[in-house]
């Protein structure tokens, strides 16, 4: 599946439910029902996957993930007033320490459910770079 009808199929799923429970739970509250959709949808994902982070050869600590879906899209959901820069650099760093390319970062506290796509540095470039060519 291409990365662009995942990520789609993602937000229609979180979507839905931010549609139906609107804003104003809790963090888990969201994720729990997350997976039920991304579940409906027969999607595969992993929860609170821990990820380890290397220095130099070395173990340093771990991360966790809010869900990995297909083994291929990051997705790091909040329950905040507005997302900060903050935001988007963690979740660059988990796309970093897994390799992955493309991640999403849902915030489920906003009226409209606020839905942004991040991508590794050299793939933000990339793809930017591909998108300014005729």
């Amino acid at each position: 599946m291409e990365s662009s009808e995942l990520t789609q199929r993602i937000i229609g799923a979180a979507i839905e439910v931010h549609r139906e429970l609107g804003p104003g739970f809790l963090e888990s509250i969201y994720e729990e029902a997350l997976c039920i959709a991304l579940t409906d949808c027969n999607l595969r994902f992993a929860r609170q996957l821990s990820v380890p982070v290397r220095f130099r050869g070395h173990d340093v600590g771990d991360h966790r993930l809010d869900l990995l879906v297909e083994d291929a899209v990051i997705v790091e959901l909040k329950a905040i007033v507005e997302l900060h820069d903050i935001h988007y650099a963690t979740l660059r760093s988990y796309l970093k320490a897994t390799g992955k390319e493309l991640g999403l970062l849902l915030n489920f506290a906003t009226n409209a459910l606020t839905i942004r796509r991040v991508g590794r540095e050299w793939y933000s470039r990339r793809t930017v770079d591909n998108q300014a060519r005729p």
